[in-house]
């Protein structure tokens, strides 16, 4: 196979794979806040409601795909469209395994190992505020606009923090690539801690996480939304695939942002004090590397289920307020810290 198709079958994979893992989450949502609150969920569709997430998909492909009358229709349209293509496209640079090798050629696991991967996530997750502003102001409707404010306020100031805590493990790895940062957290640290971000960077990775639940417009930042002030927010107006778009988005972006934290902060495809490569045929490690970093995710994405059915919405002042005057402070802290151990290990 040359480049060129290899390339194809990784875009279509990881397109499939991320995909498979939205609709999962649908169910998964559902099953975990039913455990959490102590109730059945989902489970007439299918054994233990496995068919639900089906059952949604085939309604929202059917559901009238109805329009306000007064909305912009172009900008009804393309908003939903907007938010979709960012949360798919910052998993490009992402990688999802470390390599395999079929016919004594090697493939790389992930799409476009670029040496300006944090860059481009922050640049490429910048354009959800777009989908959000767009498609609150093109329904025509004063909830949805407001959400779109909200969204654009919160994603903005989150941003920020989020910016911090990826620069300074940037600085402590010296590379913008996420695949030499990730091959960099191989071995140990101080003789016997993994050498994973998360024991470099605690103070970073605490930032991180709360700016990426408000990254993801999840509870407790679900404010865009906030069904009992705004009425489900910006896609008020939404229904069939264009409200499709916005959900699948969401989930997407929860594996998106999963997979970076488990990439600069937890080793991405290395296994704590075992190198799979010495026990495994290069094809069996490939394929034991993406497994590894996918049930590192797969315990993230369910922190993220855990922590909406768990801890209550913020009001718009606190959010604000965490993001302004905890967040970046601490952030700043961080990179600082970050940079004057840098200096004096010189």
């Amino acid at each position: 196979m040359n480049d060129w198709t290899i390339a194809i079958i990784k875009v279509v994979f990881i397109w499939s794979w991320t995909l498979l893992i939205a609709t999962i989450m649908t169910w998964v949502e559902r099953r975990g806040s039913a455990l959490i609150q102590d109730r059945l969920g989902p489970n007439i569709a299918g054994p233990f409601g496995l068919f639900q997430p089906l059952a949604d998909g085939i309604k929202l492909f059917t559901k009238e795909e109805f329009a306000p009358k007064h909305a912009h229709k172009i900008l009804f349209t393309l908003g939903p469209v907007l938010f979709a293509v960012q949360a798919f496209s910052a998993y490009a640079v992402i990688p999802f395994g470390d390599k395999i090798v079929i016919n004594a050629k090697e493939i790389v696991l992930q799409v476009a190992d670029v040496n300006i991967g944090f860059l481009f996530v922050l640049a490429v997750g910048s354009l959800a505020v777009y989908g959000f502003v767009v498609g609150g102001w093109g329904s025509n409707n004063k909830y949805s606009l407001l959400g779109g404010l909200r969204a654009t306020a919160q994603l903005l100031s989150y941003e920020v923090p989020l910016g911090l805590a990826m620069l300074a493990v940037c600085m402590t790895y010296s590379s913008f690539s996420l695949r030499e940062i990730s091959l960099d957290q191989a071995g140990t640290f101080l003789g016997f801690l993994p050498n994973w971000g998360f024991f470099k960077q605690p103070l970073g990775f605490l930032v991180f996480l709360v700016a990426a639940f408000a990254e993801a417009n999840r509870v407790p930042f679900d404010l865009p939304e906030a069904e009992s002030e705004l009425v489900a927010g910006y896609h008020t107006e939404y229904g069939g695939m264009r409200l499709g778009l916005y959900l699948f988005g969401e989930y997407v972006n929860l594996y998106t942002l999963s997979a970076l934290m488990v990439t600069i902060y937890f080793g991405a495809w290395h296994l704590p004090y075992i190198d799979m490569s010495a026990y495994l045929s290069p094809f069996a490690y490939g394929i034991a590397s993406f497994v590894v970093f996918f049930l590192k995710c797969a315990f993230f994405l369910w922190l993220f289920v855990w922590v909406r059915w768990t801890i209550p919405r913020f009001r718009f002042d606190q959010l604000m307020g965490l993001g302004w005057k905890s967040l970046i402070p601490l952030g700043l802290l961080n990179l600082f810290v970050t940079a004057f151990f840098i200096q004096i290990s010189l």
